[in-house]
Formats: C-alpha cells, sequence, structure tokens
C-alpha cells in the first residue's frame, strides 16, 4: 500500500509542525508514505470565493501529482472534503477524477484503514474535542446532532490510545465554531461572536488544549482566545497523538 501525503498550502505554511507530525506518526504506523514534491494548493480558496475555474488547474495538477498512490492522506478535513467532493465535477469534462475516490483524512485513514489499536503517544493532560464541521457532515469523522443516528467519534477513539490523556467534549460539541472559509470574511461579526461562544464552552470542560483534525478551525479559535487572554491552547490532533513517538 503505497500513501501519498497531501499538506495543504494552508498547513505547509503556517503549521509546519502539524505536517511533521503526520509524517512521523504514519511511518510510526509502518506506513509506506511519500511526500511529493512542488505540492499546491487544492483550489479550494478560489472555489469558495466564486472563482471555481481557477481551480480546475489545481484539480488537474493534483490528479498528475497523486494517481500513483493507493490513498492520499491530508491533515485537513476542508481540503480533504473539497477533493472528495468537488474534484470529480471540476474534471467531468476532461477525464475521470481518480483522487476524489482516494484522499481521505488522516484520522479517517487511521481509524477505518488501518484500523489502529496499539497505544500511540504519551501525554499528561486534559483536552476538548473539536469536531470540525466538514469532519462531521461531509468525511462522517463523528456523528451529527441533527442526525438519529448512534454517537460515534473517530477522532476520541484514536486519543484513547494515547497514554495519561483525558478527553472531553464541550456543549453542543458539533456546532461551528464560526470560520467556514469565506464565511469568517463575508461575516466577519458573525464569525468572531461564534469563536467566541465556541471557545468559551470550550473554557468550561476545563481542559487545557482544544484539539481537532483541521488547522483552520483551530486558528480561528485561537486567534480569538489570544486577542482577548482566554485561558486555553491549540493542538492538531495528529501533534497529540504523535507526542513522544
Amino acid at each position: 500500500m503505497k500513501v501519498g501525503l497531501f499538506i495543504p498550502c494552508y498547513v505547509d505554511a503556517v503549521f509546519p509542525e502539524v505536517g511533521v507530525a503526520t509524517y512521523r506518526l504514519l511511518k510510526h504506523l509502518g506506513v509506506d508514505v511519500t511526500y511529493p514534491l512542488n505540492q499546491t494548493c487544492c483550489g479550494q480558496p478560489m472555489a469558495n470565493a466564486g472563482f471555481e475555474k481557477m481551480a480546475k488547474p489545481l484539480a488537474e495538477k493534483f490528479e498528475n501529482m497523486f494517481k500513483g498512490f493507493d490513498y492520499v492522506v491530508a491533515p485537513s478535513v476542508s481540503c480533504t472534503a473539497f477533493v472528495k467532493l468537488n474534484y470529480p465535477r471540476l474534471l467531468k469534462d476532461r477525464h475521470e477524477c481518480m483522487t476524489a475516490e482516494k484522499i481521505m483524512d488522516v484520522v479517517e485513514f487511521m481509524h477505518d484503514v488501518l484500523k489502529v489499536d496499539c497505544p500511540l503517544g504519551k501525554m499528561n493532560a486534559k483536552v476538548s474535542v473539536h469536531n470540525s464541521c466538514h469532519g462531521v457532515r461531509e468525511l462522517g469523522l463523528s456523528s451529527s446532532s441533527e442526525q438519529n443516528v448512534p454517537k460515534f467519534n473517530k477522532i476520541i477513539d484514536l486519543l484513547q490510545l494515547v497514554e495519561g490523556l483525558e478527553i472531553v467534549e464541550p456543549e453542543r460539541s458539533d456546532e461551528c465554531c464560526g470560520f467556514g472559509g469565506m464565511f469568517a470574511i463575508e461575516e466577519t461579526s458573525v464569525s468572531e461572536q461564534m469563536g467566541i461562544d465556541k471557545v468559551k464552552r470550550h473554557i468550561e470542560t476545563g481542559a487545557r488544549y482544544v484539539t481537532g483534525p483541521d488547522c483552520s478551525c483551530l486558528m480561528h479559535m485561537a486567534g480569538i482566545a489570544k486577542k482577548r487572554a482566554m485561558p486555553i491552547e491549540f493542538k492538531h490532533v495528529v501533534e497529540i497523538l504523535a507526542t513522544g513517538l
């Protein structure tokens, strides 16, 4: 099984430690993982802003770069969901899209494909889990409150493999933090208040850290917390899973 590691542009530029932790974690689990050089944006920002045609060349490049892999794995639920759900439509007039069927978020890949059940890292801390909207409703990383289905959470399943970790969830655990890509730019005041409310609920759990599968949500909440000197820190789930490995 050959895995291509996709590190989204904002992770590469702002959160490189998340990319490093993802690679280290996959190697620790014995995965044949390769990081193709010269990666670029998947095209999500352009499409979200209404310039979908500008995303098509990036989708084509993505297809060519990852065509030789069995799986494409990324530490970003929003970028993963964009490729999975939108690439078939963007490329329908050119050729059949291959990567949409192969791409997975790293949590999804570890939980559903590798079926990891061995001890992972060690971290003595209390963490509050943030369930990003794309992960919940488009990738199925956890159950959503609006659906009458048995409750599950793949993020928590993996975090339970970390020694010393206490895991909690905030009230209204699958409610949006307010980031939403262009929403945070076009509806700044609403986005900010949603973020404030979300961070407060995470703080009410008594956790030291908020963790989740998407850097964009964590970045949004971290900015709000820093601006208001709110006493909580933020770590991507792969950073916690890889701690001490």
